[in-house]
């Protein structure tokens, strides 16, 4: 029987996701992001496809690399305005029944106190439908309203998250034990004070000393995505994620990433398969070939390349309005995104090297995933391909029109999938994170997180864990 092949629908709270300027093309709904009904048709037409989960993006702060600003990115639509990804769920929620929802939240940005009661709630009231995609952050506006004056350095980017995840493990895992509700009305007694349990955390960057807030939600800690591909990122998701997304141009740098990933998940003592991981792409399809091209032309003709470059900026940290059109990237140094700058200064899918013109004109259409364009049979021959080739388990597709990219996929990509066997035809029952595996809500007892739970040990703190970072040099 073959891999069955699995999907996430790909978006973000804005107008710009990795489309800029598609929001003028006639058939493109994303203006209405406002409204709450925009989001709940999305999440009921992916729910009808059989998707895993609305995977849904975020950042907290403007693109202003591009030309020493944000002047293109507000101008544009560039990923802004944007409004917060996780107000969204409850409502999705309530229209659906069997979706997940991966939200992205960075470590840098909220204490992890309140966003571990933040997503236990959310973990609750979906009934165990929740997500986490974890970041640390790139873009330096975030940092400059938040009053840093520099850029945090790369590898204490990572050496906060490192401490974060233990804190929100320790409220997750450690704080309450599984029978601590007991609601007795004779007594009057809701809970055992004695099965709670203050997590004592002192370290180098937070000090909790307290209970977790929320009682303990179907999966405890949520189902824990990362995305990031560099050194220090690869060794991060080989401690900490239970699924991985990777955003890559070609499938020879995503074959490469999904091939560290696995190194690395084996070196950190786990499965090399114990992670599912997904690679972002993007969808044209229509009836025909012919016809798919066509909607391609008709697309680009709405893009705008400016909102491209300023994304492209700030995903690289690289100033492109420095270059030419038909300028390679050539030696430059990046203070952002160092693995999509790695695979830029490399080929395209062709075996040519990336020029800015090309560069603007990829990214303009899905960002910097892959794009597919064709009939079904070609777009699902081109999946099994992808899949069979990588390594990889699924993808992340990205929205170029909303509702319209996603209504192809689930009108004409899935029924073919299916056909071949290659897509499942109805939803497991249980949690996410049983979906996913299929051995129950919780954390997997191997899963370094199980350390902190009810008698095992609290006593490690962030100085005294041990080191993500052992190479000089590792970068995000």
């Amino acid at each position: 029987m073959p891999k069955k092949i699995r999907l996430n629908a790909f978006l973000m709270n804005t107008i710009g996701h990795v489309a800029p300027g598609l929001w003028r093309h006639p058939e493109d709904q994303t203006r209405n992001y406002r409204d709450l009904e925009f989001w709940t048709n999305v999440a009921q037409l992916s729910e009808r496809g059989l998707f895993d989960s609305v995977f849904i993006a975020d950042i907290a702060g403007t693109y202003d690399i591009y030309g020493g600003n944000d002047v293109a990115a507000l101008r544009y639509a560039a990923q802004s305005p944007i409004n917060d990804p996780v107000v969204l769920v409850s409502a999705m929620s309530a229209v659906t029944k069997h979706i997940g929802f991966g939200i992205t939240v960075g470590t840098s940005y909220e204490h992890p106190f309140l966003f571990a009661r933040r997503f236990s709630t959310l973990d609750h009231i979906t009934k165990g439908r929740i997500a986490w995609n974890i970041v640390t952050g790139f873009l330096p506006s975030f940092e400059k309203n938040q009053g840093r004056v520099t850029p945090t350095p790369h590898d204490e980017r990572y050496d906060h998250a490192e401490e974060y995840m233990e804190v929100a493990y320790k409220l997750w895992e450690g704080s309450w034990e599984d029978d601590a509700i007991i609601e007795n009305k004779a007594t009057g007694h809701f809970t055992n004070p004695k099965k709670i349990h203050h997590i004592g955390h002192h370290g180098r960057y937070y000090d909790v000393p307290g209970v977790h807030l929320s009682e303990p939600s179907p999966q405890r800690t949520p189902l824990l995505f990362q995305a990031g591909a560099s050194p220090s990122g690869v060794k991060f998701a080989a401690r900490h994620a239970e699924a991985i997304f990777i955003d890559s141009p070609t499938k020879a740098v995503i074959k490469r990433n999904v091939d560290n990933y696995r190194r690395a998940l084996l070196e950190a003592g786990r499965s090399p398969e114990s992670v599912v991981i997904y690679a972002g792409l993007g969808v044209i399809t229509a009836e025909t070939d012919e016809a798919a091209r066509a909607k391609y032309e008709d697309y680009l003709s709405h893009a705008s390349v400016e909102g491209a470059l300023a994304l492209l900026s700030g995903w690289i940290g690289v100033d492109l309005s420095r270059f030419g059109l038909n300028d390679p990237l050539g030696n430059v140094e990046g203070n952002a995104i160092l693995s999509l700058l790695t695979a830029l200064k490399g080929e395209n899918a062709e075996g040519e090297t990336w020029r800015i013109r090309d560069m603007a004109k990829f990214a303009s259409i899905g960002g910097v995933s892959p794009l597919l364009i064709g009939s079904p049979r070609r777009i699902v021959d081109a999946l099994e391909e992808i899949a069979e080739e990588t390594g990889v388990d699924g993808f992340n597709l990205v929205q170029i029109v909303v509702p319209g990219t996603l209504s192809d996929v689930v009108e004409l990509i899935v029924p073919e999938l299916q056909a071949r066997d290659l897509y499942p035809t109805e939803y497991e029952e249980g949690t996410l994170r049983h979906k996913f595996f299929g051995q129950g809500d919780r954390l997997s007892s191997s899963h370094r997180a199980s350390r902190y739970r009810v008698g095992g040990d609290l006593s490690t703190i962030g100085d005294a864990a041990e080191r993500l970072f052992r190479t000089p040099g590792d970068r995000v």
